[in-house]
Order: C-alpha cells, then sequence, then structure tokens
C-alpha cells in the first residue's frame, strides 16, 4: 500500500464524509432543493452540505489554514501561508440531472503553490491523489499518463461554454482544429476528472477555458505528478488566476499546444 501523508489522510477522510451525503442526495435527485444561481450554473442543498462537512473536517484537522470555497468563498485563516481549495461537487449539472458522473475536489495550497490535491468520485469509489514529488495514485495504483504519442490515436477531453458565456466563436474554431486531428473528443461535465482521468492515461488531453480555482487546482498537481504536462491555452504558467488550461501526456502536450495556437486570431 502506497504511503499517504497526514495531510493526504485528512484530505481523504473529509473528502469520504462529505461523500456519504452526495451519494444518499443523487439517490433522490429529483426530490432536492434547487435554486439558480446563473445560466447553467446551480447550487444545490447537496453542495451546500457536502461544503459545510468538508469545512468542518478540514478546519477540525487544521485549524489556522484558510479556505477558498466554490460556495462559501475566501475565508482568511491564522496561517496566511496555507490554505484549502475546496469544490464540494464539481458536475453540479450532471448530479442534477441524474447523470453518474460528478466528483469532490480538495487541494492543499501552501505559498501560492499547491502541494496535495485529492478528487474522489463516489459513485465509482475512485480516489486519484497526489503530493508533491511523490507521485500520484489511483486508490493504491500509481498512476502514469498515457504512453500514446500520435494525435490521430489519441481521445482529447473538454469543457463546452454553456449559453451567455463570452468565448464561443474562438472555442468552437479550437473544437474543429481538434477535431480534425484526434481519434475522438469527450465532454463529461468536470473538470476535475477530466485532469484525474488524464493522469490516469484514459485521456490523452483536456482542454478548458475559463475554469475556477477549485475546479483545477488538485487536477493539476494529480497530471503532474502523473508524468504529464499543464499549461494555460496559450502556454502560460497561471492556470489557477487565469482559469484556461491545456493539459495532455508528456509526448503530445507540445502537439495540441501548437495546434490550438494555429486558431487564435491575430
Amino acid at each position: 500500500m502506497a504511503i499517504r501523508s497526514a495531510i493526504v489522510t485528512v484530505m481523504i477522510q473529509a473528502a469520504y464524509k462529505a461523500a456519504r451525503g452526495l451519494v444518499r442526495d443523487f439517490g433522490e435527485v429529483e426530490n432536492l432543493q434547487v435554486s439558480r444561481k446563473g445560466p447553467a450554473d446551480f447550487v444545490s442543498t447537496a453542495d451546500l452540505h457536502a461544503e459545510k462537512v468538508l469545512r468542518r473536517e478540514l478546519a477540525r484537522a487544521r485549524p489556522d489554514y484558510g479556505f477558498l470555497l466554490e460556495e462559501g468563498g475566501e475565508v482568511a485563516g491564522k496561517d496566511g501561508n496555507r490554505r484549502w481549495i475546496v469544490d464540494p461537487l464539481d458536475g453540479t449539472l450532471n448530479f442534477l440531472h441524474g447523470i453518474p458522473h460528478f466528483c469532490i475536489s480538495i487541494a492543499c495550497e501552501h505559498d501560492g503553490d499547491v502541494v496535495a490535491g485529492v478528487i474522489y468520485d463516489p459513485l465509482r469509489d475512485e480516489l486519484f491523489r497526489a503530493e508533491r514529488g511523490d507521485g500520484a495514485f489511483l486508490n493504491d495504483r500509481r498512476l502514469r499518463v498515457s504512453s500514446r504519442g500520435k494525435l490521430a490515436d489519441s481521445v482529447i477531453a473538454t469543457g463546452i461554454p454553456w449559453h451567455g458565456r463570452e468565448g464561443h466563436p474562438e472555442y468552437l474554431a479550437q473544437m474543429e482544429a481538434v477535431m480534425g486531428v484526434c481519434a475522438g473528443i469527450r465532454r463529461l461535465g468536470s473538470a476535475a476528472l477530466d485532469l484525474a482521468y488524464v493522469a490516469a492515461g484514459r485521456y490523452e488531453g483536456f482542454w478548458e477555458p475559463a475554469l475556477s480555482p477549485w475546479d483545477i487546482a488538485a487536477g493539476i498537481l494529480i497530471v503532474r505528478e502523473a508524468g504529464g504536462y499543464v499549461t494555460e491555452i496559450d502556454g502560460g504558467t497561471n492556470m489557477i488566476a487565469s482559469g484556461d488550461v491545456l493539459a495532455g501526456n508528456d509526448r503530445l502536450h507540445g502537439d495540441l499546444l501548437a495546434l490550438l495556437a494555429k486558431t487564435r486570431k491575430g
């Protein structure tokens, strides 16, 4: 069994406890009280309850850490150098429609760098985790990105901008370019799991613009610890701030970067 640090153990235990409520509520999805926050952006009692559990459990173990929460926003901690970045339910739209593809994502940030990440899919009981310098794991199996080196043999994941969000023309140009050279594109509706799947070698790459820190913080570390590369779509390295993400295995990330660069105007 792979050795887990104390901080990763805390994250895993918190994810397991929050997942119990999500699984229960998913079984009764039609009865959930749901309020609308914005175009294709929903919050349910399931989100709020899971976040409450995660915040309680993480604060109990590390009371001085701050938080960056999808629903609760930023919460300062006594320790100004460390904070949790938490998405209690990534794939909310899937969840509310009874589609069994969603997860909990937790990252631990130290001095602006993510040092540990956990992504848990409770329906499949798949726990993706990584700690900086110690590799990435799915449950207790070490992860490695895919070894495929040709885009023609590759499956690439993406996230499609919803109605009302800017950037549709640019995104459609990107998708057309990728569709023309790869074996297939997948859009499953959870950026955190998309990144985890790149780390596990299920996808060769993933790109999506305008994501939030809680969508990607844990996944970026897990991909990198599995031997992959993650940058912004234009090649920059400030993904947490911009929300633009391009992840790929070590053989194809550069090809995807060059391909997407050709779609930019000017």
